[in-house]
Order: C-alpha cells, then structure tokens, then sequence
C-alpha cells in the first residue's frame, strides 16, 4: 500500500473537468485507489466520489494506492495532480 499526501494546485480545485481527468486515469489501474479529505474516504475511481470532496485549490489530500500497479499508478496520478490535470487556464 501506498500512502502520498498531496495539494490541489490549479485554481478551480476538483471541479468536473480535473475530477473525470483523474477518474479516467486511475480506471486504467488495477489497484485500488482511495482519496482521504477531512475524515472522508472516497473511491478515486468514481466520479461522483471525487466530486463530493469538494476540494478547492490548496486543499490538502491524501491518495492511498494499493494493489498490483499500485507503484505505477501512484507515479502517473501524482504527476497528473502536479502538472495541474492538464489545464492550460492555470
């Protein structure tokens, strides 16, 4: 198991856009894929779950990987999250 703590840095935060970037990406993974927020736990794979969180710019989360691809699928989710889900308006 895999435990990263990570910031949202691009300004509009988890919205629709960012939130499917990362679900479609982490469906690609055979692990499993968790993302805590303030008590929450969430599957990162769903899009609703993500969602929910809410997480604005600057908010802090931890993303749990654990399974087969889990070193993978941990290097090319936390890149996504840095280079702030691709968005050019950042």
């Amino acid at each position: 198991m895999i435990k990263k703590k990570v910031t949202i840095l691009n300004s509009s935060g988890l919205h629709a856009r960012p939130s499917a970037a990362l679900v479609k990406l982490a469906s690609k993974y055979k692990s499993d894929f968790y993302i805590h927020m303030y008590g929450y736990r969430v599957n990162g794979k769903s899009i609703l779950g993500v969602m929910t969180l809410a997480a604005e710019q600057g908010a802090e989360l931890v993303f749990e990987f654990d399974g087969p691809d889990e070193k993978e699928a941990s290097k090319n989710i936390l890149e996504l999250v840095e280079n702030k889900f691709g968005m050019l308006d950042e």
